[in-house]
């Protein structure tokens, strides 16, 4: 059975219920009633039970009021949890620990100020998942201020995940450039954004052998980056109370004041790069010979220069490689100037030029 709507010429069309059956290759069909007074409403509830469809439609039970982004929301605080961030932080549930878990997360959904946090949040479920609606910008100051509180019990719980003794440590140093006038650390110094003209903030960032942060410390932007590396070997020994450990530095990072100090903890060693006059040094003497890559391109040596070292030698083909295309470069661009100045020179035949000013054009 079906319901089927017949035109009129000259009266409103005619609603119908029919019987429709096919005998060999012909259809046939009669009407069973007539239903043209049945209100529309009737008419259609009819119909659809014909056709097997729900009685009410879903969109006339349930209406939209507002959808807010999840899935995100759900990947980060599912990955800080599985990563115990939260009970690092703080062991017992408070606000303050949800206020810098929103934070967190947030950073990672929209970086933004503090301001614009506690504005942003909203536009998804991060608010409504850790109860924090209702905290503005002062609130996560306040919670700020008590997470620099727990700073070293953080450390040590993070260390006591990450490090062992005897492990190896890595650590280097970094800054941001200030806006402000009122922050005591902010200093003219190397700043690394490359923002010239503004005062800097310095941290040094202690990490494990894998690069996972354990710990990190601010200094005055004109602190020098040597200076920062007692402060490590003395974190190490007395706030995570391991015995032997391997500081990782660069070159500029581990100066010899500064191996020279950490040569007093016996217990303690290092590992950092010898300047580009150093390693010279070590070619001109003999003590490294290229022909110890022949076979391998790692190789250690010893020189009188420093007694107790190990020195390791490494030969980096990739390095070679592009070094060797630079200095290509750079040789094909000298001959280009150098065929150019002398096209200028044959050209300038009734006023030649002088050899002092050719030799201002070589020497640039």
């Amino acid at each position: 059975m079906y319901i089927d709507t017949v035109p009129n010429r000259n009266s409103p069309p005619a609603t119908l219920l029919r019987e429709g059956w096919r005998e060999g290759k012909k259809t046939h069909k009669r009407t069973l009633a007539n239903i043209s007074d049945w209100p529309k409403h009737k008419i259609e509830t009819l119909r659809r039970l014909l056709r097997d469809e729900p009685l009410v439609s879903p969109d006339d039970l349930f209406s939209t009021e507002q959808t807010l982004p999840h899935g995100h929301v759900e990947v980060i605080l599912g990955v800080i949890g599985k990563l115990g961030l939260d009970s690092m932080i703080s062991s017992k549930p408070c606000r303050e620990r949800d206020l810098v878990v929103a934070m967190i997360a947030e950073r990672l959904i929209h970086p933004c100020s503090k301001l614009a946090t506690t504005r942003d949040w909203h536009s998804t479920t991060l608010a409504e998942e850790l109860n924090v609606q209702d905290a503005d910008e002062n609130d996560l100051y306040a919670a700020m201020d008590w997470l620099l509180e727990r700073k070293q019990r953080i450390e040590k719980k993070l260390a006591k995940r990450h490090l062992s003794d005897g492990c190896m440590v890595l650590y280097d140093v970094s800054s941001s450039y200030y806006e402000g006038r009122t922050c005591p650390w902010a200093r003219y110094g190397h700043d690394r954004d490359g923002q010239k003209g503004l005062p800097i903030i310095g941290y040094g960032v202690l990490t494990d052998a894998e690069g996972r942060p354990v710990a990190m410390e601010i200094y005055p932007g004109n602190t020098g980056d040597p200076k920062t590396v007692p402060d490590q070997v003395d974190k190490l020994q007395k706030q995570f109370g391991l015995a032997h450990a391997v500081i990782v530095g660069d070159r500029d990072m581990l100066t010899q004041p500064q191996i020279e100090r950490i040569k007093q903890h016996p217990e303690m060693g290092w590992i950092t790069a010898l300047t580009s006059a150093a390693i010279r040094s070590l070619l001109e003497k003999g003590a490294l010979q290229l022909s110890l890559f022949d076979e391998k391109n790692l190789a250690e040596i010893s020189s009188p220069k420093y007694p107790g070292e190990r020195l390791m030698a490494c030969y980096n083909p990739f390095l070679d490689n592009e070094r060797n295309r630079k200095r290509r470069e750079l040789l094909e661009a000298t001959d280009t100037g150098l065929a150019k100045i002398s096209k200028e020179v044959a050209r300038r035949t009734k006023k030649p030029l002088k050899e002092s000013e050719t030799a201002v054009k070589l020497r640039r």
